[in-house]
């Protein structure tokens, strides 16, 4: 009881008892609070449908996006259009009265945009194509070439090892190959190849169900290049391959593509905080990206976001005591320059928060949704209940981790909607590769909503059929009341947090010390167990510290309670250390 009464104590000396611990530790209670404490959730599920989130996936979904072209822009503009609905004023329209702002940046593009008009793909011979567009967008790389409006014939030269293509003839015809373009597009280019036709589609894809799924490719080539590179599915490799078996192949290629000057469009929102307005939470979703899931299903739930939270404003039912921004853009490039570009901005940027794959319908896609975790423990050594997804991950070094509430935080309140739901919630360890990243780099928290594994992961299936409308109520509903809380955050949630985080850190080290006693016994060194439970206590430890980040820094009652906190976790450490000694000799 040593921990519960601790802060008890604290918050009672404060007055902001929250409701919550004077029902669960105080049995006659009779100090009310000055202020009943805000439930979030009581008030932003009723009004996150999950409505404007779903027709936003369903309008972005249409357009392959990329940075410039026509659906990135169309996208940039109908969020442009729903701000402003929702009652947010263009910032260069707005009065130093108006708190709700928008504004779109443009920036100048140093190479063309592009885009897919149509291709096909047919063996020369044979009445039926194997591919076309109309049916698998993915086909032509990103960055091809159009051929002319004939098409161009051609013998297909089969390569199966980059060795094979060093001493190949090449010249005037079209490699095919089942590997990665970045092992072959140079050497191709080199010797005399007009083309490429790849397929390398990953096995958590499940290629043999998913016969005609394409994965989308790119080619880094220049914007005068008239190289270009067709990606085959499952289906029309085997096909090929069949007929290459035969004998001499030849193919008949025809590309339509878009190649123009435009410009790089962002569009920043901002809820002006009325107490703090230099501190912030950021949002992001990247709208580049041409599935449904990947990446429309956050741009969706992110401005369903910036709607409710604008409506519960203007119905002065919630406040903003410091800074929400939501940012959609260029997946990292957008949110790196956000904080790169402003460094007396990036200050005060507090949390990020980044939504990326929000949406899915998993009992068709097969993924599971999931909270990335900063970098913990957990990405170094990866046991128990932890897994990495099929992305994968590298194993992160002590000196990579990053302590925060941020973690059990999030974690804690999407639960809480899970539990609601009937919703799953996962984590996975630190694995990278979306916008949380740069918060990560500028030692800002940071963390990725997202799902995965997912069979349709970056393929010309990821279509709107595969989207749910009520995982994006859940995920939507859950980071907006996260946000909320983070950012009229206050002493009071700091004490929550001290308390959530010493209950999750025993919960940890009881685990940790249970596992490393089953690894000694399989023959794993002492030492190395008792590092594994010495870093999530120094995780853990500095972890609590990062709680004062919402109060003063002369604040006494956070300090002490911080210290007592952090003293009690590393006794526990300490005792569990030492009955691993213990064990370990029995």
């Amino acid at each position: 009881m040593g921990r519960v009464i601790s802060i008890k104590r604290i918050l009672l000396r404060q007055g902001i008892v929250p409701a919550l611990l004077c029902l669960s530790f105080l049995a006659g209670c009779s100090q009310q609070p000055e202020e009943k404490p805000v439930d979030y959730f009581e008030l932003v599920r009723p009004e996150f449908t999950g409505k404007l989130a779903y027709e936003t996936t369903d309008f972005v979904e249409d357009y392959w996006r990329v940075v410039g072209n026509t659906g990135f822009n169309k996208t940039i503009h109908l969020i442009a259009d729903r701000l402003k609905a929702a009652g947010y004023v263009l910032e260069e329209e707005a009065t130093t009265g108006d708190r709700f702002t928008y504004r779109i940046e443009k920036r100048a593009m140093s190479r063309q945009t592009w885009e897919p008009v149509s291709a096909s793909l047919q063996i020369v011979g044979q009445e039926m194509p194997l591919l076309l567009s109309q049916t698998n967008r993915n086909m032509t790389y990103l960055n091809s070439a159009s051929t002319s409006k004939e098409g161009i014939k051609a013998d297909v030269l089969w390569v199966t090892s980059v060795e094979d293509m060093e001493s190949a003839s090449m010249k005037g015809k079209v490699v095919f190959a089942e590997m990665s373009a970045r092992k072959l597009y140079k050497t191709a280019m080199k010797n005399g190849a007009i083309g490429i036709l790849t397929y390398d589609n990953p096995g958590y894809l499940q290629p043999e169900k998913n016969t005609t799924s394409i994965q989308f490719r790119s080619l880094p080539s220049p914007s005068d290049s008239d190289f270009w590179g067709i990606a085959l599915s499952y289906e029309a490799k085997e096909k090929l391959v069949a007929q290459l078996k035969t004998g001499a192949t030849e193919v008949l290629v025809k590309i339509e593509t878009k190649r123009y000057p435009s410009e790089e469009l962002t569009i920043v929102a901002d809820i002006k905080g009325s107490e703090l307005p230099n501190e912030r939470l950021v949002y992001s979703a990247h709208v580049q990206e041409p599935g449904a899931n990947d990446n429309a299903t956050g741009v969706g739930t992110q401005l369903e976001m910036a709607k409710t939270a604008a409506k519960l404003f203007g119905e002065n039912k919630i406040a903003f005591k410091r800074t929400m921004t939501f940012l959609w853009g260029d997946e990292i490039v957008s949110t790196n320059r956000y904080i790169q570009e402003d460094p007396e901005r990036a200050k005060g940027i507090k949390w990020g928060i980044s939504l990326d794959m929000v949406g899915e319908n998993t009992t068709i896609t097969g993924g599971t949704f999931l909270i990335e975790k900063m970098p913990d423990p957990s990405a170094i050594w990866t046991r128990g209940n932890d897994k990495h997804s099929e992305w994968g991950g590298d194993v992160l070094k002590l000196e990579d981790m990053k302590p925060h509430y941020l973690n059990d935080f999030i974690t804690s309140t999407f639960k809480k909607q899970g539990n609601f739901a009937n919703w799953v919630v996962e984590t996975n360890p630190f694995e990278g590769g979306s916008d949380h990243t740069p918060f990560l780099q500028a030692d800002i928290p940071g963390l990725l909503l997202w799902h995965f594994t997912d069979q349709f992961y970056h393929t010309d299936n990821d279509r709107i059929d595969k989207v749910s409308k009520e995982t994006m109520k859940n995920v939507g509903t859950a980071a907006l009341v996260s946000g909320l809380t983070l950012v009229n955050s206050n002493t009071a949630f700091a004490l929550e947090q001290i308390s959530l985080l010493e209950q999750k850190a025993i919960d940890r080290l009881q685990t940790e010390f249970q596992l490393s006693v089953n690894a000694i016994k399989n023959g794993n060194a002492i030492e190395n167990e008792k590092a594994i439970l010495e870093a999530w206590e120094d995780w853990y430890v500095k972890a609590i510290s990062t709680t004062n980040d919402v109060v003063s820094k002369s604040n006494g009652n956070i300090k002490d309670a911080i210290k007592e906190s952090q003293t009690r976790l590393t006794l526990k450490s300490q005792e569990l250390i030492k009955n691993l000694n213990t064990s370990s000799k029995n």
